[in-house]
């Protein structure tokens, strides 16, 4: 009988379209060498022109099905996406605290998507700074959450460095700062830690396809860290990996197409 591989649990919402959320998530999961479990936020109604629909899940709900995979199946790591509303933020933490010492905890404080259409009720930030925050691990805020979950307005450069300085105090462990926003031909992230200042980059594809960067990240830092990776090799490998996903993206529906998550084993199958 085959070792089973890592757990990661993946608690988000849906995207119907299959580019981000929870489908995201299970894809960057099983390309990067573990097995992903998943507990539903919200639904959404989701395509590659934007949302059309978003529907939260009740709390029983939410927490009838952490308690059946966590209890039953166990679990290496975590990643967090979409959390909809302040009551979900706080069931989720909730949750989160009940988890086995050590699990790391990797939080994508999901706020709009890639079309830019709200997945974040607009008083559920402070709830993400206050109750979420503290139990991350790793925290991977792009450029137009950063602000908002550190609770201040990016003027310039020096107040991403700030804003990370926030973040750390109110209790993350480590700060990734996205750099995918950045105009210019290479994205640079930025992972902030205990006495760690680290860039990660990579030259910028030409590819509008990129839904569901955020989450496939994310994932794949959650994969690694399962995998028993310290956090900075994780976020490297991480980056390798959604650089490829992103190069390979591909149109799909009559907007902007996903990442290709399996785009390693496309290029192995075809060399």
């Amino acid at each position: 009988m085959n070792a089973a591989p890592p757990r990661v649990l993946t608690i988000a919402g849906s995207d119907s379209g299959g580019g981000a959320g929870i489908q995201a998530d299970l894809k960057s999961m099983l390309a990067n060498g573990v097995h992903g479990m998943s507990v539903l936020t919200a639904i959404t109604a989701q395509n590659s022109l934007g949302v059309q629909g978003a529907w939260e899940l009740p709390e029983e709900q939410v927490r009838a099905q952490f308690r059946s995979v966590v209890d039953d199946i166990g679990v290496d790591a975590v990643k967090t996406g979409m959390l909809a509303s302040a009551p979900m933020v706080r069931v989720v933490a909730s949750l989160l605290r009940t988890l086995p010492v050590g699990v790391p905890v990797v939080v994508d404080p999901v706020s709009v998507s890639k079309h830019g259409d709200a997945l974040l009720a607009a008083d559920a930030m402070e709830a993400v700074r206050s109750e979420i925050v503290p139990l991350a691990t790793v925290l991977t805020p792009n450029l137009t959450e950063l602000g908002p979950v550190a609770g201040i307005e990016l003027a310039g450069p020096a107040d991403r460095e700030t804003a990370a300085k926030i973040l750390l105090e109110a209790g993350a462990d480590w700060v990734l700062v996205k750099g995918g926003h950045d105009p210019g031909p290479v994205a640079v992230d930025v992972l902030h830690g205990p006495a760690v200042r680290r860039e990660f980059s990579a030259p910028r594809a030409d590819n509008r396809h990129t839904h569901g960067t955020g989450c496939t990240l994310a994932s794949a830092i959650a994969s690694y860290l399962a995998r028993g990776y310290d956090v900075p090799t994780a976020v490297g490998a991480a980056k390798d990996y959604i650089s490829g996903a992103v190069a390979a993206g591909f149109a799909l529906g009559g907007g902007i197409g996903p990442v290709d998550h399996a785009w390693q084993f496309r290029t192995r199958s075809d060399t």
